[in-house]
């Protein structure tokens, strides 16, 4: 086997996987995933698009001023005034403060979206990456559907963008549009051809839309490439990004034939995974590689008798590697501070006093009703008291009377901006009850897009999970709500959203209810 060589990790889950539908974060959720990542060891952490919003400057300088280890990327396209407005966010980090600048170099791009020819986009490419040099020496450059580009004019891009001073070049599958041969041949022509390559890294940032983002990704690195960008869970626009536990765990598992390493300290990888899902609401799904509730599970009997004759028989990886305790602390109502503190910080939460005290109370709580408190009650715990929005609406108490004889009846009564106001609503069933008495209190009238419900753990004294994902003044919105009863869960979860919804209409314009 060849010298291992290392390959960089740049995480862009706060930049293009907060652009997946309904996963926007605020700058405290937005910090609380930096400082994950920051323990995850990731090379780069790209922090957002600074000039997309006032919200997305203040969190890329935050991330900027308080993360120590990861050098801190914003995005911006080729224009002076982006560029300009995200190094006033990262200047804060000093030398590791990266601009991120981009343009599309493919035909269809250059001609339908910025009607321009080549030499133009050519001329303002160079022209960016020659201010932003001005600022830093880290500067990293995209040619926006790399993949579609035609393969002479993308070798002829990449060495004019070196020689104006990018150390960073970065080839995206936008659209992902490849095939790992096809991406492999793509990438070993840009390290063939352009005369200069050595000067600079060379990136891949490839999306899942053919499902192949992770599979593109190992072509690269194969082909030459030096950096993978990539986010948790896999989350990103449409189908999503290269997923990073998948990529670092491939490479790390299958060294044999792969001659890579990373900087990733894995056994963060699983508290990352579960943190992200807390704070967007986004449930990874069960058979999901690496992180999935499946991925160490083994229900066929031969399975599981292999298993216990040596977990190597059926498991590549140990759960142990990705930060999966399979020796648990048994967690209930006689359990103290000190084993829940303990806990938490294993599951990757590092809290304020004030933010203990309040989960603390609600475990207590919840204790009193269950046997036993599972990781996953503690993350709903962690999402329902701690990681929210400032509530314009908080649910106060509700009943529900339902059953074969009788119409659906809630009871609901809410704080609603510090005023209590109380509504009894039948429905067509006591979800919708529920909905619709929140929605007369409110007096908003979200389109209800997508509901799912289920227990985050087994018995019949589970916690149950509830997500909701409504769409209200072109504002999409997802919710989460958690509860031991379902239709608490459903409540909490539609009101989390309403008030995601209010924060975003908040921003635009003048909402009263």
């Amino acid at each position: 086997m060849s010298k291992i060589k290392t390959i960089k990790i740049f995480d862009t889950t706060l930049r293009d996987g907060e652009q997946s539908p309904g996963a926007s974060m605020n700058i405290e959720e937005k910090l609380r995933i930096a400082s994950q990542l920051e323990k995850l060891n990731v090379d780069v952490i790209e922090a957002g698009f600074p000039i997309a919003s006032d919200g997305d400057f203040e969190a890329v300088k935050k991330i900027a001023q308080m993360i120590k280890g990861p050098e801190i990327a914003g995005l911006c396209r080729a224009n002076i005034m982006d560029i300009d407005r995200a190094w006033n966010a990262l200047k804060y980090a000093g030398e590791r403060g990266r601009i991120h600048t981009f343009i599309a170099t493919s035909d269809i791009h250059m001609e339908r979206k910025l009607q321009m020819k080549p030499a133009k986009v050519m001329e303002a490419a160079v022209k960016a990456v020659k201010h932003a040099v001005s600022y830093t020496p880290n500067v990293e450059f995209s040619c926006e559907d790399a993949v579609r580009t035609r393969l002479d004019f993308l070798a002829e891009m990449i060495e004019a963008v070196i020689d104006a001073g990018a150390t960073t070049v970065n080839i995206p599958d936008t659209v992902g549009y490849s095939i790992p041969f096809e991406f492999y041949n793509i990438i070993k022509h840009l390290m063939d051809n352009v005369s200069n390559i050595d000067k600079a890294v060379v990136s891949v940032h490839c999306h899942n839309d053919l499902g192949l983002a992770v599979a593109n990704s190992l072509a690269a690195i194969q082909a030459g490439a030096q950096q993978i960008e990539c986010t948790i869970n896999g989350i990103g626009e449409r189908a999503g990004n290269c997923s990073l536990e998948e990529v670092v765990m491939a490479l790390r598992t299958r060294r044999n034939i792969l001659p890579y390493e990373t900087n990733i300290r894995t056994e963060h990888i699983y508290p990352a995974s579960r943190l992200l899902s807390t704070v967007t609401g986004i449930v990874v799904q069960p058979n999901k590689a690496i992180v999935g509730a499946n991925a160490f599970a083994h229900e066929a009997g031969i399975h599981q008798h292999g298993v216990l004759m040596d977990k190597e028989t059926y498991e590549i990886m140990t759960p142990e590697s990705i930060g999966l305790n399979t020796n648990k602390l048994v967690l209930g109502k006689h359990s103290g501070r000190h084993a829940f503190i303990a806990r938490l910080k294993e599951l990757g939460y590092d809290l304020p006093k004030e933010d203990i005290e309040r989960a603390f109370v609600r475990f207590k709580s919840l204790a009193d009703r269950k046997k036993e408190i599972f990781d996953e009650d503690l993350d709903a715990i962690i999402a329902d008291e701690i990681i929210r929005i400032p509530e314009t609406v908080k649910l106060k108490q509700m009943n529900v009377s339902s059953g074969s004889f009788a119409a659906p009846t809630a009871t609901v009564e809410l704080e609603v901006r510090g005023k209590l106001k109380k509504a009894a609503v039948m429905g067509d069933g006591p979800v919708d009850a529920t909905f619709k008495a929140i929605k007369k209190l409110t007096r908003m009238d979200p389109h209800l897009i997508n509901f799912s419900i289920g227990a985050i753990t087994g018995g019949t004294d589970a916690l149950g999970e509830c997500t909701v994902r409504l769409e209200h003044e072109g504002h999409e919105v997802l919710g989460q709500g958690a509860h031991s009863d379902i239709i608490v869960a459903s409540a909490k979860a539609y009101i989390n959203a309403l008030n995601k919804a209010l924060n975003a209409s908040e921003r635009s314009s003048n909402v009263e209810i």
